[in-house]
């Protein structure tokens, strides 16, 4: 799998998260309640921790819903529950956009409503896309090589690193 050069420790990936938090706050401070959606299972503890940080800094309502798909074929996805988004604002959570494929498959649940607005995030932004999307809230913006990845090491519900293979 090549060697791991570590882009991101513990510590910087708290306060990367830190910063997402506030810049979602500050584009959404007329909101009174924001759906956070994460792609699990990474994408899902890093909106858990999001959460855990606008609860601290923002006064609007927050309900976190989890999205599964299988990232190789993403057709099939699964919300944990069904929730009418018409009017209201989504935030769509992963841990890493590399090409771009898995966030643009994850909204098609939402796409048969009509959303006040949805707006995403990742912890890593790869520049490489091979789809039209662009990151909201980005942790960390790096440009790579094709054979380059990025990947997320996590134990639990603790994110550990961010580092290239």
């Amino acid at each position: 799998m090549g060697t791991k050069n570590v882009i991101l420790t513990e510590d910087i990936i708290q306060k990367k998260l830190k910063r997402i938090a506030y810049e979602i706050y500050e584009h959404n401070s007329a909101e009174t309640e924001l759906i956070l959606v994460g792609i699990w299972d990474r994408g899902l503890i890093l909106t858990h921790k999001i959460a855990a940080i606008l609860k601290e800094i923002a006064p609007f309502n927050i309900r976190i819903t989890e999205l599964r798909l299988d990232k190789q074929h993403p057709l099939e996805i699964s919300l944990s529950e069904t929730i009418d988004i018409t009017g209201k604002v989504v935030i769509l959570i992963d841990d890493v956009a590399n090409s771009g494929r898995t966030m643009l498959y994850a909204l098609k649940p939402f796409l048969q409503y009509l959303p006040k607005k949805i707006q995403t995030a990742v912890l890593v932004d790869r520049k490489h896309k091979s789809f039209p999307l662009s990151v909201d809230f980005v942790g960390y913006s790096l440009a790579t090589t094709l054979q380059e990845m990025v990947m997320v090491d996590v134990e639990g519900e603790e994110i550990r690193s961010a580092y290239l293979v």
